[in-house]
């Protein structure tokens, strides 16, 4: 029975919103991951099936089918076809799972799955500026007159009750975890490095306080607890995995980092919209025949602060394995890219530690979540 394995995983450095990679076009930040895959492994382009990328604001310079463009940005021969999707906040996990799809059905030998966001040149919302992407029928059935990710994580704090502090203490973690993780060389195995541009992750901060935090204003409401502090920083960077069966990568001379366990996406409140990761990581585990305590590390997107706490709370996760290398309030989140860089980071840090099983969960605009469940080879 065919599986499908990661046999390398690599991402660029996060740049900040405006910093150092905002001068580079998102079809050629994709270029520079998929090159560095070639250079580290050795493949030759001209073996790879399809190249599956997520991108969300599929608008401007992300326009046009970004992973074709990256494909030809990079060189590779004209043979190789590309696909952009979409799911969301998910979309380069939705590429992974569309990759192993194909590999483990024997359509396809050699698939590369990853993403990009360039938040910087290609702001969140481009693709509908003025929101007009849910119709009446929509916004009627919940009662609203427009879908807010910021709200929702209001909505979760008040459920999960959730106080500011809380919230801004698991903050501090992220950026303490990630710089202790950057001390330790624990990124440099995965890094992609753009040369005399950006060399590691940018928005990392450190020595951040609980007085330091209270003075941001909340930002979706007056008394609300979300603020730019315990939120996701907006960002940009791109990631690739190169994905085949364990058969085609002993034939190629290959040794893969990890095994698609099981991949599984789920659907929740589209008006608290950030909760899916719980109803997500239920299905993957009841279909993996898994439990909580087998799994070694949990990578749960940092979309906002209330959605891995109150998804620890609700999955009775060890604290511990959660994000262990900070996350995406401390680096930030590329839209597009994160799913794939959330597991480039996985993987990695499960070969690193010897861990059998990771998990990878992220919310999703629309009330979705993807949850894919790997396994050390």
């Amino acid at each position: 029975m065919r599986d499908a394995v990661i046999v390398d995983a690599v991402r660029t450095p996060i740049g900040r919103r405006r910093g150092a990679l905002a001068g580079i076009h998102p079809a050629d930040l994709s270029a520079h991951v998929l090159e560095a895959l070639v250079d580290r492994t050795g493949l030759d382009p001209a073996t790879v099936d399809d190249v599956v990328w997520g991108c969300v604001s599929q608008a401007s310079e992300q326009a046009g089918n970004v992973a074709r463009t990256a494909v030809l940005a990079a060189g590779w021969p004209e043979s190789v076809p590309g696909t952009t999707v979409t799911r969301a906040c998910g979309s380069s996990q939705q590429a992974l799972s569309m990759a192993a799809a194909a590999v483990i059905s024997g359509q396809q030998d050699i698939v590369i799955a990853g993403g990009v966001e360039s938040m910087s040149r290609v702001p969140m919302g481009s693709a509908a500026p003025n929101g007009e992407s849910q119709p009446a029928t929509v916004l009627d059935r919940y009662g609203v007159d427009r879908f807010s990710q910021g709200v929702g994580a209001e909505m979760m704090a008040e459920k999960w009750s959730l106080s500011r502090t809380v919230l801004d203490e698991f903050s501090l973690r992220s950026h303490e975890l990630a710089a202790q993780a950057v001390d330790a060389g624990a990124f440099d195995g995965q890094l992609a490095p753009i040369t005399g541009v950006l060399e590691g992750d940018e928005g990392i901060r450190r020595g951040g306080t609980l007085e330091s935090m209270g003075k941001l204003k909340p930002a979706f409401k007056d008394d609300g607890v979300i603020h730019a502090g315990n939120a996701s920083q907006i960002s940009d960077g791109a990631a690739a995995l190169l994905v085949m069966s364990s058969e085609t990568a002993v034939q190629r001379g290959l040794t893969p980092i990890a095994r698609v366990h099981t991949a599984v996406v789920a659907g929740d409140d589209p008006v608290m919209m950030l909760a899916g990761p719980i109803a997500a990581t239920a299905k993957a585990l009841e279909r993996s025949g898994l439990s909580i305590g087998d799994i070694g590390a949990f990578e749960i997107n940092e979309a906002f602060a209330p959605v891995p706490i109150a998804w620890q709370i609700e999955t009775g996760a060890d604290p511990a394995r959660v994000n262990p290398l900070g996350g995406a309030i401390a680096v930030g989140h590329p839209l597009g890219g994160s799913g794939a860089i959330l597991m480039t980071r996985l993987i990695h840090h499960m070969r690193d530690n010897k861990i059998r099983y990771g998990l990878q969960s992220m919310c999703e605009a629309g009330g979705m979540a993807n949850a894919t469940i790997v396994e050390l080879v």
